[in-house]
């Protein structure tokens, strides 16, 4: 998948999180992309991070250092 769909996907993921509490926004964020991301979606993302994760939300860029590197 394309990284721009996936960190415009990410970041709507984390504004949703974002409103409802930002303290645990990150947790939540990874939670949800570990339950519905397909393990092909999040190793994209995070070598998009590896890359420089350009476009990213901060919140999005902190629940990526939550996912496991490994699936």
């Amino acid at each position: 998948m394309q990284p721009e769909k996936l960190v415009r996907m990410a970041n709507q993921i984390a504004a949703f999180f974002k409103a409802q509490g930002q303290a645990s926004a990150p947790a939540e964020i990874a939670d949800h992309l570990i339950k519905f991301w397909d393990p092909r979606m999040r190793k994209d993302i995070l070598a998009h991070v590896d890359a420089g994760g350009a476009g990213l939300d901060p919140l999005a860029r902190q629940a990526m250092e939550l996912l496991p590197r490994k699936d």
